[in-house]
């Protein structure tokens, strides 16, 4: 069973991963794999160097995800750039994993911009973490320490609200307490997991 899981910036996505991790779901973070394939050494960072200057690094020779993030987010041809160098790394490392379930294993694939790259259509279930936009201003404001400016910015280069429950096959609405998601998490893994098996 193969499951993609999205939401948008400060939706709880990250959250409801390590949940379905702990409920037995093998969780491909495409986050953390975008680390590892740019970390020093790697020919994913040597790529997003030679793209973007070696003044992307910071002293210790790792990527400055900052500067980049500054880079990428206010250029959609930058962006387009750097996602050209990552997201074929990460599919690849993402793949490596997956492959490794067994049969009646619910995998999920955490991805941030799930919607973005039009990757719905390749998994049995899309899985959207959903707030109000409002919500996820007011979490990245107080939880980040950014200006309303920044998160707007942030959020208006993702895909909208609408496009992600468009492509959802199940909706994980986040806006309640930590039980009241939990509670949500576990009736959704309980259905792929049924789905899995079957």
């Amino acid at each position: 069973m193969r499951v993609g899981l999205t939401g948008g910036i400060a939706s709880g996505k990250s959250t409801v991963s390590a949940m379905l991790r702990e409920l037995g779901a093998i969780v491909v973070d495409a986050d953390l794999l975008a680390r590892e394939v740019v970390r020093p050494g790697t020919p994913g960072l040597a790529q997003v160097v030679a793209a973007f200057g070696p003044e992307i690094l910071t002293a210790d020779g790792e990527m400055d995800r900052a500067k980049v993030g500054a880079i990428v987010f206010a250029d959609p041809e930058q962006r387009q750039r750097l996602e050209a160098v990552i997201w074929p790394l990460v599919h690849e490392a993402g793949q490596a994993l997956a492959a490794a379930a067994g049969p009646g294993d619910v995998v999920v694939h955490d991805i941030p911009l799930l919607v973005e790259t039009g990757q719905q259509s390749s998994f049995d279930a899309v899985v959207v973490v959903d707030v109000p936009v409002e919500v996820q201003v007011e979490r990245m404001v107080r939880d980040r320490g950014w200006t309303e400016a920044e998160a707007r910015a942030r959020i208006a280069a993702q895909a909208t609200r609408e496009q992600r429950l468009a492509a959802a096959t199940y909706v994980i609405e986040n806006t309640g307490t930590r039980e009241d998601l939990r509670r949500r998490v576990a009736e959704v893994f309980d259905r792929l997991a049924e789905r899995s098996r079957s």
